[in-house]
């Protein structure tokens, strides 16, 4: 059975045989809610590559540390992916942060496409992101990720047009795309970027200025797929074609 993951602030440094202490709301959820015990193992990781195993050696009321048995350091997966994902309505931004998440993305961009019918706006966009975030960090967790993503502020056209031209491939999903994921030229290093536009669809401008930028536009096939989900079918399409998933 797959041991339990909580998130820790830092663990540079980190050895064997060192105790590690838990606090504040990650510590309560595990005590107070998953009944966390003595003995129990668990690992811990930084979200930044380090993770360290070892059982609990005491809890208190929001408060449990860990003796380390064990230590691993593991470089960020290569080639990176970022998913530019415009605002979804309702709930659904939260599902593709969760399987974009699950799936292996190192970076998710919240993007107000002229499209998109949600708005993020004052207290909602803070609200909005924070919910992002927090589902991000709990999807790394399930999935045992040692490297957490970053879960970007809301950023406009001209940003994610930036971002499309700093990429080391950028492709953009289009249902009247030209272009195929199989025939998409990946790197081995460096960034791949991924557009994902909102219910409405990309309009003209946003389409054009991608492309000038040096995006590659696509289609993902003969279904159309929510916004929410097609994010998760590009990237999992790409990366079975990199050495990650080798």
């Amino acid at each position: 059975m797959s041991l339990p993951v909580h998130l820790v602030p830092d663990l540079a440094g980190v050895a064997v045989g060192d105790e590690v202490g838990v606090d504040g709301d990650e510590a309560h959820h595990a005590v107070a809610v998953r009944r966390l015990r003595v003995g129990e193992r668990v690992v811990l990781t930084d979200g930044r590559g380090v993770s360290a195993t070892g059982a609990v050696i005491s809890t208190g009321k929001r408060v449990f540390a860990v003796g380390v048995e064990d230590v691993a350091r593991t470089q960020p997966p290569s080639p990176t992916v970022t998913v530019v994902q415009a605002l979804p309505k309702g709930e659904r931004g939260e599902l593709a942060v969760e399987v974009l998440t699950e799936i292996g993305a190192a970076r998710i961009v919240p993007w107000a496409a002229a499209r998109s019918v949600a708005v993020w706006k004052g207290e909602r966009a803070e609200r909005s992101l924070a919910k992002w975030r927090s589902t991000a960090r709990e999807a790394a967790k399930q999935a045992r990720r040692s490297w957490f993503p970053e879960i970007a502020p809301l950023a406009s056209t001209a940003e994610v047009v930036a971002s499309v031209g700093a990429a080391t491939t950028a492709v953009v999903l289009h249902e009247d795309g030209a272009g195929r994921l199989a025939e998409v030229e990946l790197p081995e290093t460096g960034e791949l970027l991924i557009v994902v536009g909102p219910e409405g669809g990309l309009d003209a401008a946003e389409l054009a200025a991608f492309e000038a930028a040096g995006a590659t536009t696509v289609r993902l096939g003969a279904e159309v797929l929510r916004t929410s989900t097609a994010g998760l079918a590009a990237v999992s399409a790409l990366l079975a074609r990199t050495p990650r998933w080798a």
